[in-house]
C-alpha cells in the first residue's frame, strides 16, 4: 500500500520510490572514495523528497529544508575541511527551514510540558549535546570550534521545535536527524583512525539521516 492515492504508478509515489532506491544505491556505496555517482546517490535521495514535496504541494519550508539538505549532502560527499564547513553551513539553514516548519505547524511549547515523553525526550537530547559538545571543542582544532558551537544550539533548536508539532512521526524524525548528526560528529572527531566503532557508525548515520528526513516529509506532506 502507498502512502500517495494513485498507486505505485503516480508521480508521487513513484518520486518515493526512486528516492528510497538513490538512499539504497548510496548505502551500498557510502565506504567507498568519493565519486559522482556517490555524490548523485546521496544529494539525489533528499532532492527527490524535496521534488515530492514540491509536487504535493507541501509547505516552501519544507522544499527549503530539503533543498539545502541535499546541498549539505553533495558537500559532505566529499573529503576535506571546506566540504566539511560549506556541508556544515547548509545543514545550519537547512534546521532553521525546519525550526520555522516546526513553529507554523506546531501549537507551544505548553505541549511539550503537558505529554512528559516530548520533555522527557528534549532533556535527554539537550543533555547528550552538551556532553558532545564539549567533548568536540576539545578535539577539533581551532577553527572548527565556532562553526560546531553554532551548530549544536540549531539543531537542538529544531528538536525543541519539532516536539512542539503534534504529530508523534514529526518528533521521531526529529530524534533520527540528532542521533544521525550525534554520530557523524564523533566518527569524524572522536572515534580513532582504528577504532572498531567506524564499522557500523557510518551506515548508522545514513540509515537514521535519511528515515528522519523520510519520516518529516511524510508526516507534514500526509
Amino acid at each position: 500500500m502507498m502512502p500517495f492515492p494513485g498507486g505505485i504508478e503516480s508521480l508521487a509515489n513513484g518520486t518515493l520510490i526512486f528516492s528510497a532506491g538513490a538512499s539504497f544505491f548510496y548505502f551500498l556505496k557510502q565506504a567507498q572514495p568519493p565519486s559522482w555517482r556517490r555524490t548523485v546517490a546521496k544529494a539525489g535521495s533528499i532532492a527527490l523528497l524535496a521534488l515530492l514535496a514540491l509536487l504535493e504541494k507541501g509547505p516552501l519550508l519544507l522544499f527549503v529544508a530539503l533543498v539545502l539538505s541535499a546541498a549539505g549532502d553533495a558537500f559532505l560527499a566529499q573529503e576535506g575541511e571546506k566540504p566539511f564547513l560549506l556541508g556544515l553551513a547548509s545543514f545550519l539553514l537547512a534546521h532553521l527551514a525546519y525550526v520555522a516548519l516546526f513553529w507554523q505547524l506546531g501549537s507551544d511549547l505548553l505541549l511539550i510540558a503537558q505529554e512528559p515523553w516530548r520533555l522527557g525526550v528534549v532533556a535527554v537530547a539537550l543533555a547528550a549535546a552538551l556532553w558532545l559538545l564539549r567533548r568536540l571543542l576539545l578535539a577539533v582544532a581551532p577553527p572548527l570550534r565556532l562553526p560546531i558551537a553554532v551548530y549544536t544550539p540549531a539543531i537542538m533548536a529544531m528538536l525543541i521545535a519539532a516536539a512542539t508539532v503534534p504529530a508523534p512521526l514529526v518528533i521521531g524524525g526529529a530524534v533520527l536527524f540528532v542521533a544521525s548528526d550525534f554520530i557523524l560528529a564523533a566518527q569524524k572527531f572522536l572515534f580513532a583512525p582504528a577504532s572498531q566503532h567506524r564499522e557500523w557508525a557510518g551506515p548508522a548515520v545514513w540509515i537514521l539521516y535519511y528515515f528522519a528526513q523520510l519520516a518529516i516529509t511524510l508526516a507534514v506532506l500526509l
